[in-house]
């Protein structure tokens, strides 16, 4: 019991202080896109999206090194062996190291096709050069210098992590608006968001010091350790492969735009995107604070025990899910119009295909961690596959629709790969149980959560309540308050009647007060 409230308890305070920063960076990120979209222009911070993404390939080479490494630390955290715990932070700064010196090697010679890459935009090749430049540093400063949070976040601490990162680019963003407002310069504006990343480094490294006074890591000492950690490089492996499925669709997505479309599509697609990728964090600010929790589960023991905690959280993912969908197809439309207007609206089509990738992200959480906390990293064949069956429908796609082929593609992978086998590999290998069980619960939810969304869809049309709310902030916000409320309420009364799982959950609510 103390093992579990400690587990509670972190995760709550993970929760806090990452909701906390959450909505502080949220009504800035609106204020901030609505500026540098006006002062800087649509096609700037389509360029400077389309660079972050072309670098996300390079980080292919960190090989999923942090995450095998987190995997790692949960046994000697559970059993507070500060020895071993020096040694494997050792070894991943080691590896880290080498890391960055790769992704530096392959910086430049990406930067040779920059040129070829960008051929025909009215910006000059100096300031893509200088923000290329810029991000590719900011990138490198996490593997010399950052690596040791990976312990912060394997020992449910990653609240510190959240306070010092969030408040450093909360200053950053405003410094940016003012700079754009007053100069438009985009030099000034990436040279902001090197600086900052420099100075985050600086305070982070000695908040862990503070954290961990008993941290000694030495990276030519992780040099000699490096054999004495096999485990690390075989997760390592492994998780690489898992991180290449993820990396081919985040990355690719505004390239293949850009590709297909244009660059000013890009920055469309990515005022819809800034809107969920919010919410995705809230989600995970809120609930991915449990996967270290979920680790430290599975290494106690129990198989009653996680199996509950599972279904729990798996209810919780889908009101959460069902929730967020139906808000966002009834207010996305309308607060796009109303926050930078009618003309940055895209298709019906879409807003569909977002939400169901959207929602097939959110619910996924919960299969991930655990996969994660049983270490089940071996079914390589598995984002091979996501990644190839997405760029071949998402080119023909992309070539034939446009956007909404493209995003057709990431849909269908994902439901093949992250609806059908991952519970399938999770419910076979590490709960050992019949997979039926989840499919038969997940069709279950689905038509739960589709009850209340077909319901306040068919009365919002007969009161013809969407014209209402183009009215203006004040009557968008009254709507959307309102039918957040009424929605949720809804929501959560359907799967509490129709699953054990939002049953659980309540009961470990009414057993904390």
């Amino acid at each position: 019991m103390p093992q579990q409230e400690s587990r509670v308890k972190k995760s709550l305070l993970n929760a806090r202080v990452n909701l906390i920063f959450y909505f502080l960076t949220l009504i800035l990120s609106f204020f901030s896109r609505k500026i540098f979209l006006d002062t800087l222009g649509a096609d700037f911070v389509g360029l400077t999206g389309t660079l972050q993404n072309l670098l996300g390939f390079l980080n292919l080479a960190e090989l999923g090194i942090g995450s095998a490494i987190g995997y790692v630390l949960y046994k000697p955290l559970f059993e507070h062996d500060e020895g071993k715990i020096n040694e494997i932070i050792s070894v991943f700064g080691y590896l880290y190291r080498w890391i960055g010196f790769i992704i530096l090697g392959a910086g430049i010679v990406l930067a040779c096709f920059l040129p070829l890459i960008f051929p025909n935009t009215e910006f000059e090749m100096g300031i893509i050069f200088f923000a290329y430049f810029s991000f590719l540093a900011s990138s490198l400063i996490g593997y010399f210098a950052n690596y040791k949070q990976t312990l912060l976040g394997a020992d449910q601490k990653n609240y510190v992590v959240t306070a010092y990162f969030q408040t450093a680019n909360i200053i950053k963003v405003l410094i940016q608006m003012a700079s754009a407002y007053y100069t438009g310069s985009y030099y000034l504006w990436v040279a902001i968001e090197l600086t900052f990343g420099i100075i985050y480094s600086f305070i982070l490294n000695w908040k862990i010091r503070q954290v961990y006074p008993w941290l000694r890591s030495e990276v030519r000492q992780g040099k000699q350790l490096f054999k004495k950690y096999p485990e690390v490089m075989k997760y390592t492996k492994q998780l690489f492969v898992h991180k290449l499925g993820g990396v081919v669709q985040n990355q690719t997505t505004p390239f293949l735009t850009y590709a297909f479309v244009s660059l000013q599509t890009v920055a469309f697609y990515g005022n819809y995107t800034i809107i969920t990728d919010k919410l995705s964090l809230l989600i995970s600010n809120f609930l991915e604070s449990t996967g270290a929790g979920v680790g430290n589960l599975i290494a106690e023991g129990g198989k009653e025990k996680i199996k509950k905690v599972f279904w729990e959280l798996l209810s919780i993912r889908f009101w959460i899910a069902g929730t967020l969908i139906f808000l966002l197809y009834e207010l996305l439309p309308s607060f796009i119009v109303l926050w930078i207007g009618n003309e940055y609206l895209l298709s019906d089509t879409v807003l569909v295909f977002l939400l169901l990738s959207f929602f097939i992200s959110i619910t996924r959480g919960v299969t991930d961690q655990f996969v994660f906390g049983y270490g089940l990293f071996y079914d390589t064949w598995a984002p091979i596959a996501e990644s190839v069956i997405y760029i071949v429908i998402a080119i023909i796609g992309g070539i034939f629709y446009g956007l909404e082929g493209i995003l057709c593609g990431g849909i269908i992978s994902r439901f093949v790969i992250i609806g059908i086998w991952k519970p399938y590999f999770l419910f076979t290998k590490g709960f050992q149980i019949s997979v039926w069980k989840y499919w038969g619960n997940w069709i279950k939810y689905l038509v739960l959560i589709a009850i209340p969304f077909f319901t306040l869809e068919r009365s919002i049309d007969y009161f013809n309540l969407q014209i209402y709310i183009l009215n203006g902030w004040v009557h968008w916000v009254l709507f959307a308050t309102s039918i957040t409320i009424i929605s949720s309420i809804l929501y959560y009364i359907v799967l509490y009647i129709g699953t054990k799982g939002m049953r659980y959950f309540t009961e470990r609510i009414i057993y904390k007060k």
